[in-house]
C-alpha cells in the first residue's frame, strides 16, 4: 500500500485543482468576466479551455485518489509551464485589474507550492525506485 500524501502537499495539489474548475465554468457561465482575456460570450473558445482545463482537473483528483506520485509530478509540471505562459498572456492583454497582484497571486499561490512539490514528488519517486 501506498503511503499517504502529506496535508502541506494535499493543500498544493488543492490550490493547483480547484483553478481547474473555477475558472471553465466561470468562462461558460460568465464569459464577461474574462473579457480582458478576448471573451465576451460563450463560444467555441470557452468550451474548448472548459474541457482542457476539466480534463485536467480530472487527472489530479485521480492522480490524488490514487496517490500516484508520478503522476502527480507531471501534472503539477504541466501546470506549472501553463502558468508560466498564463501570467504574461494575461498581463500582455490586460487579463487582471493589477499586475502587481497578479504576479503576486501566481508566484505565492502557483510557482513557489508548484515547485515545492515537485522537489517533494522527485525525491519520493527515486525513493520508490530504489526499493
Amino acid at each position: 500500500m501506498k503511503k499517504s500524501l502529506p496535508i502541506w502537499l494535499t493543500l498544493i495539489i488543492l490550490i493547483e485543482t480547484l483553478p481547474m474548475f473555477i475558472g471553465p465554468l466561470l468562462a461558460i457561465l460568465k464569459p464577461s468576466a474574462m473579457a480582458g482575456f478576448g471573451l465576451s460570450d460563450s463560444g467555441s473558445f470557452a468550451w474548448i479551455y472548459a474541457a482542457r482545463n476539466f480534463a485536467v482537473g480530472i487527472a489530479f483528483v485521480l492522480a490524488f485518489a490514487l496517490k500516484d506520485t508520478r503522476m502527480l509530478f507531471i501534472l503539477i509540471l504541466i501546470r506549472l509551464i501553463t502558468d508560466l505562459h498564463d501570467l504574461p498572456v494575461g498581463l500582455y492583454f490586460g487579463g487582471w485589474s493589477s499586475p502587481p497582484r497578479a504576479i503576486a497571486l501566481f508566484t505565492l499561490l502557483y510557482y513557489l507550492p508548484a515547485i515545492y512539490a515537485l522537489r517533494y514528488l522527485w525525491k519520493e519517486m527515486n525513493a520508490e525506485k530504489e526499493q
